[in-house]
């Protein structure tokens, strides 16, 4: 899809039918007749405008004959059967003396803003246009950030209830989308920077302003990705810990009880075909004396080494410790 948006009297965008001279040209997932045209209408290659429709595509800056290329990776959230998932999709600005054309695989937040008027641009002023779109993408990285940290306090709120599979996967996938993001604000940090370096920019005190105001957004949003994904990895080592622990306690109390009927089991293997037992055909009571012996003794053994056992165990130890601690705190 192309559409072709210019300034009108009021300086707002009207959207127009065709190319002209200082327009916007907005290319949303375009075709090969699409790109064709408009790089034979704007004079800019036709490499150069399918570059960033490669989903792989990293940030990084372009300047061949005359037309100036500025690839920047975008905050994307996509609706999942598990709820919303955060990745980024790289967008191209391409500006020359003709148009601005910005071009991505699917439609961008903060280029809405400037269609809507939420965001003031000019599109006879390209490094401003430019330089306006890096600082909504740089606030649009922030507030996804924080609704990836929501995210992550809710699912902790549910995992301390009902620790399941889904909510460990959950977690897992921020912790990839802090990843992504992480190396996302890296790689346009540098186009920034070579974007800052271009002479328009030094010319002009406002794009001076607005250039220091998309590094110090561009730079809070790293920090605080970085923060974000420290933390994350953090609870992920927890939680493998509290699993481990729980499956510790868990094959621990498996193996008492393994033990605990390995006793009876023994003696009745070596007792039970070879004696009298009650309620057999042609047995008195008095007959089945060597039985209730074998059971008493299977008993016995069965109370002392469950003893033993819990005796010797770490629940055992720290309950002995909280007590201990207890003592204490009344004496004092």
């Amino acid at each position: 899809m192309v559409k072709y948006f210019s300034n009108g009297a009021d300086g707002a965008l009207v959207r127009g039918d065709s190319f002209t001279e200082r327009c916007w040209v907005d290319m949303v997932n375009p075709t090969d007749d699409e790109c064709e045209e408009v790089a034979l209408l704007t004079g800019v290659g036709e490499d150069m405008i399918k570059a960033a429709l490669d989903e792989e595509e990293s940030a990084r800056s372009e300047f061949d004959d005359g037309a100036n290329m500025f690839i920047i990776d975008c905050p994307i959230i996509e609706e999942g059967n598990n709820g919303d998932s955060y990745t980024t999709l790289p967008l191209a600005v391409i500006y020359n003396k003709k148009c601005i054309i910005t071009v991505c695989l699917k439609g961008n937040t903060v280029l809405k803003d400037f269609i809507t008027g939420r965001e003031k641009v000019y599109c006879d002023r390209p490094v401003h246009f430019t330089l306006t779109f890096m600082l909504g993408n740089s606030k649009r990285f922030l507030y996804c950030l924080k609704q990836i940290d929501r995210k992550n306090h809710r699912i902790q709120a549910e995992m301390e209830r009902t620790m399941r599979n889904t909510e460990i996967i959950q977690l897992l996938d921020l912790q990839n989308a802090l990843v992504y993001f992480s190396t996302s604000l890296s790689a346009n940090e540098r186009v920034h920077l070579k974007l800052l370096k271009t002479e328009a920019v030094a010319a002009e005190e406002e794009l001076n302003d607005l250039s220091d105001d998309v590094v110090i957004e561009t730079r809070q949003a790293s920090e605080t990705c970085n923060i974000y994904k420290n933390i994350l990895s953090v609870t992920m080592d927890a939680y493998g810990s509290v699993i481990s622990n729980n499956s510790n306690d868990t094959m621990r109390k498996l193996t008492i009880i393994t033990i605990l009927l390995a006793v009876p089991t023994m003696i009745a293997g070596f007792w039970g075909m070879n004696m009298p037992v009650p309620f057999q055909s042609g047995v008195e009571f008095w007959q089945t004396g060597w039985f209730w012996l074998v059971i008493g003794c299977t008993v016995i053994l069965t109370v002392a080494i469950a003893v033993l056992i819990i005796k010797g165990s770490p629940f055992r130890r720290l309950g002995g410790t909280k007590k201990r601690r207890k003592r204490k705190d009344r004496r004092e």
